[in-house]
């Protein structure tokens, strides 16, 4: 997780919190209304002769972390929906930022976006939910899917996420290896979102009784991570050891160097999770015969292969044939995808009324239960619906799927969702 934390109060009973989460949402919504955000100028009564606008943002070009296929995916959608007579004949309008890795270049997104008028901002990545949710909660613009890497996505009343983000992924992670690992290292990023992550990773081992991670971090844009491999190594042990690494893009660095390093340490086994190895990486670095073979992998979602992702591979190739940013096993552009099935639900849902910020809110918050087909649990942002956990007092997805690649591919390595919210419950 990334940033300092919006404080927020000790969970002691149901009714303080239900009091505060209602009040920072009448705030934002007061301060909507009074800023005139969030309403597409020129709209009719109806809101059926204006486009329906909106904005993903992601980094791109930059040294650290990029994901270029989440705007790609988002640009694709908008083709889709429009070929096809729009969402409930309205069209789509779909605009894009690069955030550049940087909690100015996102605020400068988020403050686009409120000059834009947008009615939500969907599917978005950034690392710096400090800088950009601020200028969204002023405008009252609603903060659809995210990828999940900041705390703040977690706590903001006007954040809908789809997934439980990193908190889920790294929970996961140590529920996952707590059974098959008597000693775990994890390589993590140096930075305020790498910070949280052992913290995390420990609650998932706890539940399996096991005892806590070595910590080693790694700079963010490392070329070579030798001496963090020779550390995880060393760290591993001699029997039933498992070396996991989430550094993003740069897990494929950091697993070039521990292949070079490993020859001179007994054999560990190695991990990950979602969004630092896909389908993609597997394949391109050799499949069954790669350093990725028996690796244990957790996700949000059903591995890319499954039937259920069928309907936006079809997307992809009806509209992005050739574009090689939108990759279908990127979670990123995975998220992406369900957060505009958000959408679309949350606009069929006003039954053709107008398109804002604040409607759509209004059908967020009023109980508007979308099915993603089995992609996620039913997704529904109620107050019943969010989670026990303090820190994470928005997070209302906290299924995670147990992964392994087996020869080559990335399969189930256990049915179904596993679902962590005790274990964040406990990691508060």
């Amino acid at each position: 997780m990334t940033g300092r934390r919006r404080p927020t109060p000790s969970r002691t009973s149901r009714n303080s919190r239900t009091s505060a989460l209602a009040a920072a949402a009448a705030a934002a919504a007061c301060l909507s209304l009074t800023a005139g955000c969030g309403v597409i100028p020129g709209t009719a009564e109806d809101g059926r002769d204006d486009p329906i606008t909106v904005m993903t943002w992601a980094p791109e070009k930059t040294k650290a972390t990029n994901k270029p296929g989440v705007p790609a995916m988002a640009q694709a959608f908008a083709r889709w929906v429009n070929a096809h007579g729009g969402i409930d004949g309205r069209e789509l309008k779909v605009l894009t930022c690069n955030d550049h890795n940087d909690p100015v270049g996102a605020a400068d997104c988020a403050r686009e976006a409120v000059d834009q008028d947008v009615a939500a901002v969907v599917g978005a990545y950034s690392q710096h939910g400090g800088s950009f949710l601020a200028p969204l909660e002023v405008a009252g613009i609603p903060y659809i899917g995210g990828y999940g890497v900041t705390d703040d996505e977690f706590s903001s009343p006007l954040s809908y996420p789809v997934n439980g983000g990193e908190p889920a992924l790294l929970a996961g992670n140590g529920r996952q290896l707590a059974d098959r690992c008597d000693r775990v290292a994890l390589v993590r990023p140096d930075t305020l979102a790498g910070d949280e992550l052992p913290k995390l990773l420990n609650s998932g081992l706890r539940d399996g009784h096991h005892k806590p991670v070595a910590d080693i971090r790694a700079p963010e844009d490392g070329t070579d991570l030798t001496p963090q491999a020779e550390q995880a190594l060393k760290h591993a042990g001699a029997k039933d050891g498992c070396v996991t690494a989430a550094l993003g893009a740069r897990t494929d660095t950091f697993y070039d160097s521990f292949r070079r390093t490993k020859a001179d340490y007994p054999p560990v086994r190695i991990s990950s999770v979602l969004g630092s190895v896909d389908q993609s990486l597997v394949d391109r670095t050799g499949g069954a015969s790669g350093p990725y073979e028996g690796a244990y992998v957790t996700g949000w979602y059903p591995a890319s292969g499954d039937p259920r992702w069928s309907q936006m591979r079809r997307v992809i190739r009806e509209q992005a044939f050739g574009d090689n940013r939108v990759d279908p096993a990127d979670a990123g552009v995975q998220t992406t995808w369900i957060a505009y099935t958000v959408l679309k639900r949350a606009v069929e849902s006003l039954d053709g009324g107008e398109v804002t910020a604040r409607t759509l809110r209004r059908a967020l918050d009023g109980g508007l239960r979308v099915e993603t087909g089995g992609l996620t649990p039913t997704l529904s942002w109620r107050f019943e619906d969010l989670i026990a956990a303090s820190e994470f007092p928005r997070l209302i997805n906290s299924g995670v799927t147990f992964q392994v690649v087996r020869d080559g591919r990335l399969v189930p390595a256990r049915k179904g969702f596993v679902d962590v919210e005790a274990t964040l419950e406990q990691s508060a």
